[in-house]
């Protein structure tokens, strides 16, 4: 697995489809993940942002979905890369509610993650 696919599955990982921010489909629907894909290699930390967003009434369901991503980075994890690791790890801020300026419905939660690559490349 390469450090791109190993972002990409841990964002798969909580129930939803998931995107690359460069890449969501113009028939995408709500609730799905965005994230950006940045990597770097050993000693160095890269900032890696990700988004769930719901388009509902009510912040009930992206709040518990931000609760499910926090828990899974309580005390971080480490994905095996093809030569390497990379351990992920709450950013600071980690999440914050964010709104849209075209659509009143859309509950966005953006999300900051410390990814650090255990890679001489």
């Amino acid at each position: 697995m390469d450090k791109a696919q190993a972002v990409h599955d841990f964002w798969s990982g909580f129930g939803l489809t998931a995107y690359d921010e460069n890449s969501v489909p113009d028939d995408a629907r709500m609730p799905y993940i965005t994230y950006s894909v940045v990597t770097d290699s050993l000693e160095y930390i890269a900032l890696l942002t990700g988004s769930v967003w719901y388009r509902e009434t009510t912040w009930e369901n992206a709040s518990q979905k931000a609760e499910h991503i926090s828990a899974s980075l309580k005390n971080g994890i480490i994905i095996k890369l093809d030569r390497g690791y990379v351990y992920l790890y709450r950013g600071t801020p980690f999440a914050q509610r964010m709104g849209d300026e075209t659509d009143d419905m859309i509950k966005r939660v953006y999300f900051n993650v410390n990814a650090e690559y255990l890679t001489d490349e």
